[in-house]
């Protein structure tokens, strides 16, 4: 088997505790070794990061003046370029940014003040003033679900819709994108409600694009939903756990992944600092359990898979470490390569094509 030479790879992190900005490194295609990071841009907590359609810009969360800051890509040195930054906002700390397949449309979701916030792409790839959305409301966790806390945008298959996820009301929403507005408008209907106290975290589509799954942080659990792509509504038919059997400690989920071949499913306990992955079954969406293995550090918040799905790179915000995973495509399974690096506080994965 032929591999790249080296994958690159942005790593996101929180700048309150030695770092800087985003940091870059490589992934050594044969091995998996990661090679150590330097520094790419300096901002402040650039926590959540993601491309634009072709690459060449990347966008990132930040904790202040504007509620998100645009980069111009250069591969082959592992560098971004600051672009014009966008107009203040009302916003502290947003912990999640998405781009819609067209390059037009950023969507910046803020967990504290319950803003999800959608911005004009403007020629060249800079950002205009965003249009606000504030959810209200709270659910039955006294402490962690007090108020609203819109945690994750993702953007559907055809580019229609935005499901987000709301941890504090236990709320997936659905709103539909316009282009031409750079703004979000309630789709009907307007959420689906999953179970009281779970917290649904992130989200992701199945390889069809007719089943989702979103990972829920209090629950620690897995929700499948049938999605129907006219109305961008969802319907829940499995709860699995990412923990295994058992255990009983404290632990919260986080990540929640798709291998690129559509074979299996991951996702990450910090607690429990593990990763659980799952088969899925093509014909139903259902999920069976594969195995559960250590992440290799502590708090693992996020992790991803390189282009070819080869590896996978997991973020350790607690242990300040980034380690890599050979996956079998066969079978789902990950074994560690022995690679760590030192990042300080990293929050974020985000592979070059």
């Amino acid at each position: 088997m032929e591999y790249p030479a080296h994958h690159l790879l942005f790593i996101g992190t929180y700048t309150k505790a030695g770092s800087r900005g985003i940091y870059a490194a490589r992934l050594d295609g044969a091995s998996g070794a990661l090679s150590a990071p330097e520094l790419a841009v300096e901002t402040g907590s650039p926590t959540f990061l993601a491309f634009s359609p072709g690459e060449e810009n990347l966008y990132a969360v930040q904790n202040s003046p504007a509620i998100a800051a645009a980069f111009a890509v250069d591969a082959a040195q592992g560098r971004l370029t600051p672009l014009a930054p966008p107009d203040p906002v009302e916003a502290t700390a947003p912990c999640h940014v998405a781009v819609d397949r067209t390059g037009r449309v950023l969507l910046a979701t803020n967990f504290h003040t319950g803003i999800v916030a959608a911005m004009p792409i403007l020629p060249g790839g800079g950002l205009g003033a965003p249009r606000a959305l504030h959810h209200q409301g709270h659910s039955v966790h006294p402490k962690r679900q007090a108020t609203a806390h819109p945690h994750s945008s993702t953007i559907s298959p055809d580019n229609r819709f935005a499901l987000v996820c709301d941890l504090g009301l236990d709320r997936i929403y659905t709103y539909g994108i316009d282009l031409e507005r750079a703004a979000l408008d309630p789709a009907e209907p307007a959420f689906v409600s999953v179970a009281p106290g779970s917290g649904p975290r992130h989200f992701t589509f199945g390889p069809d694009g007719r089943r989702a799954y979103v990972i829920t942080e209090i629950a620690s659990t897995i929700v499948a939903c049938a999605y129907d792509p006219d109305n961008g509504s969802l319907a829940p038919f499995q709860t699995i756990s990412t923990l295994p059997p058992g255990f009983s400690g404290e632990s919260s989920a986080a990540e929640i992944r798709l291998h690129p071949n559509g074979r299996f499913l991951y996702g990450s306990n910090r607690g429990h600092d593990s990763i659980a992955c799952f088969s899925l079954d093509p014909s139903t969406g259902a999920l069976t359990p594969v195995e559960t293995v250590p992440c290799g550090g502590r708090a693992p918040r996020h992790f991803a898979f390189s282009p070819d799905g080869n590896w996978l790179v997991c973020a350790h915000q607690d242990s300040n470490t980034l380690c890599s995973f050979r996956v079998a495509p066969a079978t789902g399974r990950l074994t560690p390569t022995g690679s760590t690096i030192a990042v300080s506080m990293p929050v974020c994965v985000l592979f070059y094509s």
